[in-house]
């Protein structure tokens, strides 16, 4: 007689949570969404105006459930700094690891941080007052700070020793761009006459062509048209507006 044939093994149950990499994705979603709700109120009320269930109600959650990502307010205000300061070092990495003239460096360093500063996160380097940060949060936060200052040095220091930028006090020069750029992420509104790109072009422009050796190869080229605006056949009244928006 001719036993039964085996029976397969049964599949195992699949199991009812997500997979370790879904499930740390997720999380990493909904804390940047709690983040980009938080910079957003503190940007417009300011930090101290701000209360976290007001931050829970833009986002539709329960105060209690901003406690699964946050620790409290400061600490929230101390990971959207981080997420701006993370923005600045990702281009200046990239800009590093190209090639190029001091000033060309410099160029794309303004160009970027300019439009940097017309975002959230960007706008929050300069927004935010260290003094609401813990202590071993605002050691980090002017660490930072100096890291960024001391790349705009540099690359006016390497333009001076390869002869695309004129002599100058690289220290002096580089807090007078850097006070231009930061001055961006005050003024700067969404519904502003001027795109980012815009604005971020015109200060290029405006804040290394004196500091350019003569010479056509420094020269930046002008775009034909004028500035690129978000809408071009909007007609305005009133005042015109030259920038992206004042306080």
């Amino acid at each position: 007689m001719d036993s039964a044939p085996p029976t397969p093994p049964s599949s195992p149950p699949s199991s009812p949570w997500l997979p370790f990499e879904s499930r740390r994705r997720a999380r990493d979603e909904k804390r940047e969404a709690v983040l980009r709700a938080a910079v957003q109120l503190f940007l417009e009320q300011g930090y101290h105006r701000v209360t976290l269930n007001e931050v829970a109600e833009r986002l539709n959650i329960t105060k209690p459930a901003l406690y699964n990502y946050f620790r409290g307010k400061d600490e929230i205000l101390f990971e959207c700094w981080s997420m701006g300061a993370e923005l600045v070092d990702s281009v200046i990495t990239e800009i590093n690891a190209g090639s190029g003239s001091g000033l060309a460096r410099l160029r794309k360093l303004v160009h970027a941080y300019a439009a940097l500063m017309a975002t959230d996160f960007g706008a929050s380097l300069v927004r935010f007052d260290l003094r609401d940060l813990t202590e071993r949060n605002a050691a980090v936060a002017r660490a930072a700070k100096k890291r960024i200052d001391a790349t705009f040095r540099d690359y006016i220091a390497a333009g001076m020793a390869d002869g695309s930028i004129k002599a100058c006090d690289p220290k002096l020069a580089a807090f007078a761009i850097a006070g231009s750029l930061n001055w961006i992420g005050h003024w700067y509104r969404r519904d502003g006459g001027l795109s980012p790109t815009a604005i971020a072009d015109e200060f290029t422009a405006r804040l290394t062509e004196g500091l350019a050796a003569a010479g056509p190869q420094h020269t930046i080229k002008k775009k034909p048209g004028a500035p690129q605006r978000r809408n071009p056949g909007r007609k305005t009244t009133g005042k015109k507006r030259t920038g992206g928006g004042t306080r």
